[in-house]
């Protein structure tokens, strides 16, 4: 990757000068780095672009598509481009789309519906529907490793994870009572004002207000929700008659969605980084004060590295 840089950049550098060239270049190794996160994401939208001319006798498409996740699920965890942790935090997100899916696709509320026939389904969802909220986990998880992201002055665990929980339980209730959509991400602004994504893509580290980073992530997964829809994904109410641009509305919609799965990756990865560092300190080695004319080996309070637990 690194010789993508400095072949774009001595590329680059005749017609802008040596300034812009080394920008053009870092934002072009940005995206590929993007590119790189979205491994899971764009091959399934791959494969569901490509599911309308596949046709295998006796094999439903929505049912094709949920074994060829599995499929590619399975490709990224022997290629390791997924470890085994990562992969039962997708099925977390899987189930938790699901369970949106199920009430969005009810008699009741109807949002959208997925109009062709399948046998993997429960209810009216087609399984592989859950892919699609875990992409999404996909691609932070992945970018989080890619570009090395870290949060400054991020607010307490508690907090997000409280405010994550009214988000997810809004996707139901605003149904029932009132949409508090504005009110929630007025609380996203406030309690994660201050902090900061700090992230690498070729040397020196960059920053970014975490608020506008939710905001773009949702305006990009709503092109891909236009791009899904048109491949026939899923169906709203107003495309029934023929494929229309999904509303605007839909971006603060995903962008929600984002934040409560950005939440639920960054907790889980602030938990397994302790437990990273607990592994690789151990008390030091000591004496327990004499006991009945006894000198017992003990670890002391003292902190040092710890060998056997220096790899991750």
């Amino acid at each position: 990757m690194l010789a993508v840089y400095d072949l774009t950049e001595r590329l680059v550098r005749p017609l802008a000068g040596p300034k812009w060239a080394g920008y053009f270049a870092e934002f072009l190794m940005f995206g590929l780095r993007e590119a790189q996160a979205c491994c899971f994401a764009g091959s399934f939208f791959l494969l569901l672009a490509i599911s309308k001319h596949l046709q295998i006798s006796g094999l439903a498409r929505y049912d094709m598509l949920f074994l060829g996740g599995l499929a590619i699920q399975a490709t990224l965890l022997a290629l390791r481009l997924e470890s085994p942790r990562e992969v039962a935090v997708l099925s977390l997100f899987h189930l938790l789309g699901v369970g949106l899916e199920l009430f969005k696709t009810s008699p009741a509320i109807a949002s959208w519906s997925y109009p062709e026939p399948s046998l993997l389904h429960i209810g009216r969802v087609p399984l592989y529907s859950g892919f699609m909220y875990s992409a999404v986990a996909s691609y932070l998880m992945q970018a989080w490793r890619l570009l090395q992201v870290r949060l400054e002055d991020a607010p307490p665990v508690p907090l997000s994870l409280g405010l994550g929980g009214l988000i997810y339980a809004n996707f139901f209730t605003h149904h029932l009572w009132i949409d508090l959509r504005w009110g929630l991400a007025l609380a996203v602004v406030a309690l994660f004002w201050r902090c900061r994504v700090r992230f690498i893509v070729v040397g020196q580290e960059r920053r970014m207000p975490l608020p506008l980073s939710f905001l773009l992530t949702g305006f990009f997964i709503w092109i891909a929700e236009n791009i899904a829809t048109f491949f026939g994904a899923w169906t709203y109410p107003h495309q029934r008659q023929g494929w229309e641009v999904v509303g605007l509305g839909k971006i603060s919609s995903w962008t929600l969605l984002v934040i409560v799965s950005f939440i639920l990756v960054a907790c889980l990865r602030q938990q397994n980084e302790s437990r990273c560092l607990e592994r690789k300190v151990a008390g030091a080695a000591g004496i327990e004060p004499a006991n009945a004319g006894t000198k017992n080996r003990c670890l002391t309070a003292w902190r040092r590295p710890n060998r056997e637990g220096s790899a991750p």
